[in-house]
């Protein structure tokens, strides 16, 4: 048997010079992106940014702010050529092992309607719907509202 070699993945902590691919990838990603300011803002402030790296290169991020026993999670995002590897679960998890270790009790996320496979993705894990905020997000028609979904750390309902 031939042993096929995997490519090394792993996170890590985003730095200034990874703006380049983090900016890129966004704007791949979004109809309306994140701006390179705003990333840079939200490491300066020291949020947690994870980037998850596939043989070195950037494949993916998560942003999250934590404080006052919450977390919430800003950003996350998988290169699209790094899609429907469970990527985006794994770095989901690292988001989630932040909060615990930062001593949040409740995680909260803004998702689209528009983006069932995210939101699926975070009910898969345990996240629960407790609101709607009319006409959070920019859209090509308008606004579009947000799903608002809550994960209780302390009821260790979280599945990986």
């Amino acid at each position: 048997m031939v042993a096929v070699a995997r490519p090394a993945s792993h996170m890590r902590l985003m730095r200034m010079d990874d703006l380049d691919a983090v900016v890129a990838m966004e704007q791949a990603s979004y109809d309306f992106p994140w701006t390179r300011g705003i990333f840079a803002d939200c490491i300066k402030a020291g949020h947690p940014c994870w980037v998850l790296c596939i043989d070195e290169e950037v494949a993916g991020y998560g942003i999250l702010s934590v404080g006052a026993g919450e977390a919430h999670v800003l950003n996350i995002c998988i290169a699209d050529a790094y899609r429907g590897r469970g990527l985006g679960r794994h770095l989901l998890g690292r988001l989630l092992d932040v909060s615990r270790w930062s001593g949040a009790q409740r995680v909260f996320l803004e998702v689209r309607p528009s983006n069932p496979l995210a939101k699926a993705l975070y009910e898969s894990v345990g996240f629960r719907e407790i609101g709607r905020r009319p006409r959070y997000y920019p859209a090509k028609d308008g606004r579009e509202d947000a799903i608002v979904m809550a994960l209780d750390m302390a009821a260790g309902n979280i599945e990986k």
